[in-house]
């Protein structure tokens, strides 16, 4: 046991709080549903970014490289300025919803280099031009383009060009739980000498305006040695609250070096008279710094060196190629009389010595360099998208005390009153999708629970919790509506972790799987009754997170009236009726009543495949001709139409399988004689059912369930692994090339509804115009595409060949192909030894050539179908950081 897994140990044997501290901070508050008190419901117009320098936020905070404790009492940040900027550089900028051609857009440049999950050592960089940043032009020309055009980027805009840039690297490194090292490196890219503010700004959050009750805490500077200036941070209380209890006391000493200025404090309240033209109640407010620095006025900020927020103020002349170092220390005790000593620099390199240690445990055998740096910056991007995420519908709907009760003409989320959010949770993208959402967690928490279990298991057993979870049994969705219906994944996702805690560390948690698992029978009967219209196990489910996959938004009213009968709904039910048949018979090995529950989700599972596979009365989701599955269309004249588009919709099938090793039937007699009495007595199902086999296969004795049987597979798997289909020098397609040439089309009325193939960003705006299911790779259905193909061939076997690339006659069996389709997947972020590219950067010289850019990955939301340059949401490491977890399965094999 290293020591960063003995810091973990001790977390979680609660004898040191190493996870107090992190970095908790959203890099975008503003624009959230959670901040919005319109009438309308306009989230981006209401708090814009303009508004987030002058405006205390009510539900959380945000900034640049920051982090907060636990409940984000006391938050620390980076705040710059470059002499040409028109306000100070406190957080990232991007675009809104209705301002960008594919939707929000940040447009900073940023990366997550490295971090450990205690948080003991974590590195960040930001890239800042030296130039004034192009708000505007950023704005004005993405307004110019359309659905059809790329996105127009900062790099775009020419700024970086001669390398007139800063990197800024931010780093931390805690001496102990409470003791946390900072350092910021200033390097000048350029060849000329450049001015550069630096502000490190600590501030508590402002839950005081909104709560006539609550006393304000207080920043001030108190006596220091000559080598550095001291700011005490005392959190108030007038009477102890067990559920908010108070921070104490902290102490944050800024090293008096070259080019330090002063203390200043302000207080984070709301600038009134900018926004609103009204009086302010105080004359220090929330963007003090900015007049302070900028503007020069020397009142803006408090004489008397007080207030709830406060920055050391740097102010720096960077020679060309020069670094400078700016050191602080965020601590517990006001008495550490050399804060900046030689044991300053010995906790930096013991941490980072420590967490190269931790992580050189998880690199495969034959992994090479740059896969070790992609996984490693896989796993940084997982652990810093952790963010504070606070939200109590109740008091978001009532209105705060202090405050008029909001008047909204129709609010959002009215039937989740009972939603109270106040933890650390695994955001998406913690700029474009500042909030959590419960499909995507899921995928993030895999490859978590290779690094950090306890976390991962958190996070599964949160959204099942009664202040998430409604009581109908629904999992909220992502906070802009939480109604909305998810792919129900949350049972494989809290499978997986627990297969993975006991893969990697050996331990098995059946009190977590237990937990789970009695929640997510709620949420299972949720969907049996709320999402199948005839009860005849054919789901619909609406978007199910597909976005603009079809031909109609599955979210909404169909034009034709009538309802889909889904293809992916029902085989998500399927999957779904199979990740809880193997929870529960884990739990019956210590608990036999479990097996009761296993033969309950056994016989609804073969109810669905009937359904899929129309062996019953339902419809038939499987088209003969095509040989393809489909969504089925049911008009109210009771009529029934394939929606013949080829796409990941008909892929999803395959996701439902599961094998039972014979010794199943002998550890648990109890399902075996239910199983035997199916088998006996539901003739017409079992003979119709050819994926349920009980098997001599070479033996084995093994048990495939499955929607789809072997030789469907194998006509599904045709398609799939065609290059002119769907599979892609990427990974897999979310829709089939095929219709490049041949787009699908359907007519209601003289209204003509289209498909077309669409390899990069969307090209319409169903659903938001940064959706897009028409052709780009997306990780986490490529994952469970390569999971479904690992546990086909545990019953198939060696024996079971098919053509990939189909056509190529190179046969594979189907352990090979999820490692080929695992190697095209990291092939995205990989360098490609002939081209000496990385395809995820696309056609940007800069980051392919400059040896200050060129090892900087992004981990985008996806992927371009024939390219491979990334797309959408930038930072979405949490499940495209996926890829650390293939890296680990296929090591450092090539195709």
């Amino acid at each position: 046991m290293n020591a960063e897994w003995q810091r973990l140990a001790d977390h979680q044997a609660r004898k040191a709080h190493w996870l107090r501290w992190g970095p908790y901070l959203s890099e975008r508050q503003w624009g959230t549903v959670r901040e919005d008190y319109s009438e309308t419901g306009d989230a981006w117009g209401y708090f814009p970014h303009d508004h987030a320098r002058f405006r205390a936020y009510r539900w959380g905070e945000d900034g640049i490289a920051g982090i907060s404790d636990n409940h984000q009492r006391l938050c620390f940040a980076l705040a710059f300025w470059n002499e040409r900027d028109p306000f100070l550089k406190e957080r990232l900028f991007g675009l809104t919803g209705p301002q960008g051609n594919h939707g929000e857009d940040v447009k900073d440049y940023y990366f997550y280099l490295d971090n450990s999950p205690s948080h003991a050592y974590m590195r960040y960089l930001y890239k800042y031009p030296q130039q004034a940043f192009p708000y505007q032009t950023l704005v004005e020309q993405n307004g110019r383009r359309g659905y059809h055009d790329p996105e127009f980027e900062l790099i775009d805009t020419g700024i970086f060009q001669d390398n007139a840039y800063f990197d800024l690297f931010v780093t931390y490194a805690k001496a102990s739980p409470e003791d946390l090292l900072i350092r910021i490196e200033v390097t000048n890219r350029s060849s000329t000498p450049a001015p550069l503010h630096v502000l490190p700004t600590l501030w508590f959050r402002n839950i005081w305006s909104w709560d006539e009750g609550r006393i304000r805490p207080q920043l001030r500077q108190v006596p220091s040695g000559d080598a550095f200036a001291l700011i005490e941070a005392e959190d108030h209380r007038a009477e102890p609250d067990p559920f908010f209890p108070s921070l104490g006391k902290r102490w944050l000493y800024a090293q008096i070096s070259s080019g330090y200025q002063n203390l200043l404090f302000t207080e984070n309240e709301t600038n009134y008279a900018a926004v609103y033209n009204h009086a302010n109640p105080t004359p220090y407010v929330k963007d003090a710094f900015h007049r302070y620095v900028i503007q020069q006025e020397q009142a803006a900020v408090n004489p008397e060196r007080v207030g709830s927020k406060a920055a050391a103020y740097y102010q720096l002349l960077v020679q060309p190629q020069d670094c400078q170092v700016i050191q602080l220390r965020l601590a517990d005790r006001p008495d550490i009389r050399d804060p900046f000593g030689a044991e300053f620099e010995q906790v930096f390199l013991a941490r980072q010595q420590e967490t190269d240690a931790f992580y050189q445990t998880f690199v495969p055998k034959g992994c090479g360099g740059d896969r070790q740096q992609i996984q490693r910056q896989a796993f940084a991007g997982l652990l810093w998208t952790k963010q504070y995420y606070h939200f109590v519908i109740e008091d978001w709907l009532r209105g705060d005390p202090a405050h008029p009760r909001p008047h909204r003409d129709k609010a959002r989320n009215t039937e989740w009153q009972h939603l109270f959010n106040d933890d650390i949770l695994s955001m998406p993208d913690k700029w474009e999708f500042p909030w959590y959402a419960a499909w995507d967690l899921a995928f993030h928490v895999l490859p978590l629970a290779m690094v950090d279990p306890s976390f991962a298991k958190r996070q599964m057993d949160r959204l099942t919790r009664e202040w998430y979870m409604h009581p109908n049994g629904q999992i909220p969705a992502y906070e802009w509506h939480f109604s909305d219906v998810n792919p129900p994944v949350h049972a494989w996702g809290t499978w997986r972790v627990y297969q993975i805690e006991q893969e990697f560390y050996g331990h098995r948690d059946p009190d977590f799987l237990e937990r789970v698992f009695q929640k997510l029978l709620l949420n299972f009967t949720w969907w049996v009754n709320r999402k199948d219209n005839n009860g005849n196990n054919v789901f619909q489910g609406g978007f199910l997170g597909l976005d603009n996959i079809g031909i109609f938004d599955r979210s909404s009213e169909l034009p034709t009236g009538g309802y889909l009968e889904q293809s992916d709904g029902t085989s998500w039910m399927g999957m779904y009726c199979l990740n809880m048949f193997t929870i529960a018979l884990e739990l019956a090995k210590t608990n036999p009543t479990y097996e009761d529950i296993a033969s309950k989700f056994f016989e609804h599972f073969l109810y669905i495949v009937d359904a899929m596979n129309h062996m019953g009365d339902s419809v038939n989701l499987w088209d003969e001709r095509d040989q393809f599955f489909y969504d089925v269309l049911h008009t109210p004249e009771n009529e029934r139409h394939h929606l013949k588009v080829r796409s990941m919709v008909g892929l999803i099938p395959i996701f439902a399988v599961a094998v039972l090793e014979p010794e199943v039937f002998d550890q648990f007699p109890g399902f075996k004689r239910r199983f035997d009495w199916f088998m006996a007595n539901r003739p017409k199902l079992r003979q119709c059912i050819h994926t349920l086999v009980q098997t001599s296969q070479q033996g084995s004795g093994k048990t495939l369930l499955a929607i789809v049987n072997p030789d469907k597979l194998r006509l599904i798997l045709q398609k799939m692994l065609d290059e002119s289909e769907f599979l892609s020098p990427y990974g897999i397609r979310s829709l089939s090339r095929y219709h490049a040439e041949h787009p699908y089309t359907f007519y209601v009325g003289s209204q003509q509804h289209r498909v077309d193939y669409t390899p990069a960003e969307s090209d319409n705006g169903m659903f938001g115009g940064n959706s897009n299911w028409r052709g780009p790779v997306w990780f986490p259905m490529n994952y469970l595409i390569i999971e479904s193909l690992r546990q086909f061939h545990r019953y198939l076997g060696e024996d079971y060949q098919v053509e990939c690339p189909t056509g190529s006659g190179q046969w594979m069996n189907l352990d090979q192909v999820a490692d080929e389709i695992s190697r095209r997947l990291i092939r995205i972020f990989e360098r490609d030894p002939q081209t000496d590219r990385r395809p995820v950067h696309g056609e940007y010289a800069l980051f392919q050539t400059d040896p200050h850019w060129r090892d900087l990955i992004l981990f985008y939301e996806y992927f371009h179908g024939d390219r491979g340059c990334g797309l959408g949401a930038n930072h979405q490491t949490g499940w495209t950081g996926l890829v650390a977890a293939l890296i680990q399965q296929v090591g450092g094999s090539h195709s």
